[in-house]
């Protein structure tokens, strides 16, 4: 095509048509523009295609990350709820003033494998952290989605650290009732094998002389409980929201591109 091009311009300077070849100069001058602009929209297109593709491979992430979360928000729920019945089972049994010893050894042993545990907080965040630590976060091009994104997962950092306090303000209180006492010999499935072996009566006997270290934890546990499972309903119906919403752009996107 180059050659031929050539081929004119020098018949045409052979024969003396300046302005005719300078005419035609032009004319290839826009021509050779008109193709670099083609060029570059194709470029351009292509680089939005690419673009569009990795948004909707992140929004696709964040939506199974965060449902997967819901389903583990549930189960601690669930997890917690459970606990509490246990707590709550061994105050009762201790504000009791009729149970057996074979009773107060099982709901204490209940509580120390079940009701002693602390609530967990463990939302998936990778996705999240490799759209902040890349600067990807940029592809996401509506920027109220892209701001909705990042105040869900400070939400995260929120309710994280509210269990952290919990944690951090127990711990202290916890402690003297595993060291003061034996309770540990209650865990049956971690540490009771550690000590020496007694009768129910003996254990049920421990149990009463340190009934007020016992009732201080379960309460401990159960207000601690409380205000976590408090704190992941809240997180999972934001959640739930915010799956909505990224649904939404995906379908939006989707549509726009049909159009």
């Amino acid at each position: 095509m180059i050659t031929f091009f050539r081929k004119i311009r020098q018949k045409l300077l052979s024969q003396n048509q300046i302005t005719r070849y300078l005419v035609y100069a032009l004319g290839e001058i826009v021509l050779v523009v008109i193709g670099i602009l083609i060029a570059l929209q194709i470029n351009t297109w292509n680089e939005n295609i690419k673009l569009n593709q990795q948004q909707k491979s992140y929004l696709t992430r964040l939506i199974q990350e965060n449902k997967s979360d819901v389903l583990t928000f549930a189960a601690e729920i669930e997890r917690l709820e459970k606990n509490s019945e246990k707590i709550a089972n061994l105050s009762s049994i201790l504000n009791s003033k009729v149970y057996s010893d074979s009773l107060l050894v099982l709901s204490t042993t209940e509580f120390i494998i079940y009701g002693s545990l602390y609530p967990s907080f463990n939302p998936s965040i990778s996705t999240y952290e490799d759209l902040s630590s890349t600067g990807n976060l940029g592809i996401i091009k509506d920027t109220g989605l892209r701001d909705q994104i990042v105040a869900h997962y400070k939400k995260y950092q929120a309710v994280e650290l509210d269990f952290k306090v919990n944690t951090d303000w127990a711990i202290p209180i916890d402690a003297p009732l595993f060291m003061q006492t034996d309770a540990l010999r209650f865990d049956t499935g971690l540490t009771s094998f550690l000590f020496s072996e007694i009768s129910v009566g003996t254990m049920a006997d421990e149990i009463k002389a340190n009934q007020e270290l016992y009732l201080r934890n379960a309460a401990l546990h159960y207000w601690i409980n409380k205000d976590c499972i408090r704190l992941l309903n809240e997180i999972n119906a934001e959640t739930l929201i915010f799956i909505n919403h990224l649904e939404d752009s995906i379908k939006s996107d989707k549509k726009s591109s049909k159009e």
